[in-house]
């Protein structure tokens, strides 16, 4: 017997429902992708090629992606780590330290730039105590790197705590009670439930990372080849009227993300099947 290929469900309003979600879906995803898609097409390949296919955007490229998947990982281990903490113990402070998850969301971009700047500049709190130890973080890639971790640490633990919190305690004590150690229970049975979300977590981090603008371009100096962001070449792109350029620069990164994010969906997928979840 043939499957069908909607299910309805009981509930009436899957007319309205579904043209709700794809005007939405058109308006906010589809549109904005497809004039970009279109805007890429009137220029011709040729002269999106002579566009990217520079050392300058390379290396803009290559320093957006790389740390924010560096970054995007770091999230992913210490973010279930932290979603564990707060899911599993109590403890003096829990609840504040809970809210202070939150608190890139609430920041506006170039306030969260502006406050890390302060801080580590050479002249900051912890900029200080860098440069007496003989090294920079401000203006570097290392200040990168640490405003991409403050933006996306929020989506790996708001994603993962709800996964800890629905695990029942008494899964972990029926390990134990058969003979398991603490690290056969945490590599065989918990890690393989945290999986699915834990990923999506960090596409989420990772999505967010490679995009951010405002709380990078603060503490990142921003210099050629060295601290440049693609998103800040953008912007360069169409102060200079230069559409193409921030046209071939915007489908450049929609490739890559694409292509990481393909991957990344696929090893959820994975994961959930092997685990049972589908």
């Amino acid at each position: 017997m043939r499957r069908p290929l909607i299910h309805r469900s009981p509930i009436p309003g899957l007319g309205i429902s579904a043209g709700i979600t794809l005007t939405l879906l058109s308006l906010v995803v589809l549109l904005p992708i497809g004039a970009l898609l279109l805007n890429g097409a009137l220029a011709g390949p040729d002269r999106l090629w002579t566009e990217v296919n520079t050392p300058r955007i390379w290396a803009s490229l290559w320093l957006s992606f790389r740390l924010s998947f560096l970054a995007a990982a770091f999230n992913l281990v210490f973010g279930v780590a932290l979603a564990w903490v707060l899911g599993r113990y109590r403890f003096p402070g829990r609840r504040l330290i809970d809210a202070a998850v939150d608190l890139p969301f609430a920041l506006p971009t170039a306030v969260a730039g502006i406050a890390l700047t302060a801080l580590y500049a050479p002249n900051g709190a912890f900029g200080a105590l860098a440069r007496d130890l003989g090294f920079k973080i401000a203006y570097t890639q290392t200040g990168i790197f640490i405003a991409l971790i403050f933006v996306g640490l929020p989506f790996v633990v708001r994603t993962v705590q709800p996964v800890i919190d629905e695990i029942e305690r008494e899964v972990e004590e029926a390990s134990a009670t058969l003979g398991a150690t603490r690290l056969h229970t945490i590599r065989h049975v918990i890690l393989p439930m945290l999986a699915p979300a834990a990923l999506t977590g960090f596409a989420l981090a990772l999505a967010r990372a490679v995009g951010e603008y405002g709380s990078v371009i603060f503490i990142a100096g921003n210099l050629p080849m060295q601290t440049e962001i693609a998103p800040l070449l953008i912007v360069i792109k169409l102060e200079e009227f230069n559409y193409e350029g921030a046209t071939a620069i915007g489908i450049a990164m929609l490739v890559i993300s694409f292509v990481m994010l393909f991957v990344i969906n696929g090893v959820q997928v994975w994961s959930r099947r092997r685990i049972g979840y589908v």
